[in-house]
């Protein structure tokens, strides 16, 4: 039995008459009766009571009519939602991405693209980076703005953004009126961070070997922003990325940190081996066309 054989009995059952009904749907009585043997079968019992002028639905009959209206009818709903979300100028892009670039570079994204395509629709996913590489594999998403790259054996990747990276200091720091500081000078200070599993806490920790030294956490975080409010509150230093706590009055001093590693690679990925729906592709081609930036 399939969604058409439900759609037949539907027919028969308004009708109650092969001939009738065969001729409704364009197809042959032989063909009708298959298909309401099929039903029948799948159901173990007989729906109609046979009569010389036609057939007659029995109470099982019913129940299952019911049953077929409201089963096809979700399946027209659910079809029609489906097309709905494939059309390129009214589908949803299924989009995931960092925290660390909510108020920076998704904000300028979207309204770039909603300026061309107005009637997309996003579903958006605000996450860690570990997540975002799951809702990639799931395919909760389509599409993910992330850092670090993801897995290249897996996932495609399109670099969208290099950020500068800074150490942020409290007010009145030793460190605050350099025009720019190795890393190791902040050694011995007790750093605010984000915690494990965090894209950007790996950056981090590598910068932090990198300069021969393990970062004494004094707090980790879930977000950039409360990072740099702790800063300026004098809890500790913390590294962040140029633009990734936009309007917020901490009052931490950023200090650009020295050395070519000293930045952070955002970029748009997406897993390699499955198509992406006609908006996902739309979207995914207008950043594509964009330039890298600098920040």
């Amino acid at each position: 039995m399939n969604v058409e054989d439900l759609r037949w009995f539907v027919v028969l059952a308004e009708t109650e008459h092969l001939t009738e009904a065969a001729a409704a749907l364009g197809t042959s009585q032989p063909n009708l009766t298959r298909s309401l043997q099929r039903v029948e079968r799948a159901f173990g019992v007989p729906l109609f009571e046979r009569e010389r002028r036609g057939v007659r639905l029995n109470p099982y009959g019913r129940l299952v009519l019911e049953a077929a209206r409201a089963g096809t009818a979700a399946v027209d709903t659910a079809r029609r939602r489906i097309d709905a979300l494939l059309d390129p100028e009214s589908g949803t892009v299924r989009l995931a991405f960092l925290h660390s670039v909510a108020t920076s570079l998704m904000p300028d994204l979207l309204k770039a693209f909603r300026a061309e395509a107005p009637q997309v629709e996003f579903e958006l996913r605000q996450e860690p980076a570990h997540d975002i590489v799951q809702d990639l594999e799931s395919g909760e998403a389509e599409i993910a703005i992330i850092a670090p790259r993801p897995d290249p054996s897996r996932f495609d990747w399109q670099l969208l953004e290099r950020q500068r990276l800074f150490l942020h200091v409290p007010p009145g720091h030793a460190l605050a009126t350099r025009r720019r500081v190795e890393l190791e000078a902040a050694r011995d200070e007790a750093f605010v961070g984000l915690q494990p599993g965090f894209g950007f806490r790996r950056v981090t920790d590598r910068l932090c070997r990198e300069a021969g030294f393990s970062p004494q956490l004094a707090f980790e975080a879930t977000d950039l922003a409360t990072i740099d409010s702790l800063v300026g509150a004098g809890l500790g230093v913390a590294i962040l990325p140029a633009g990734a706590v936009r309007g917020n009055d901490s009052g931490a001093v950023p200090v650009p940190l020295a050395g070519v590693r000293a930045q952070r690679e955002i970029g748009m990925s997406w897993r390699s081996s499955t198509p992406l729906t006609p908006a996902a592709e739309r979207f995914r081609a207008f950043v594509r066309s964009r330039p890298v930036t600098t920040s």
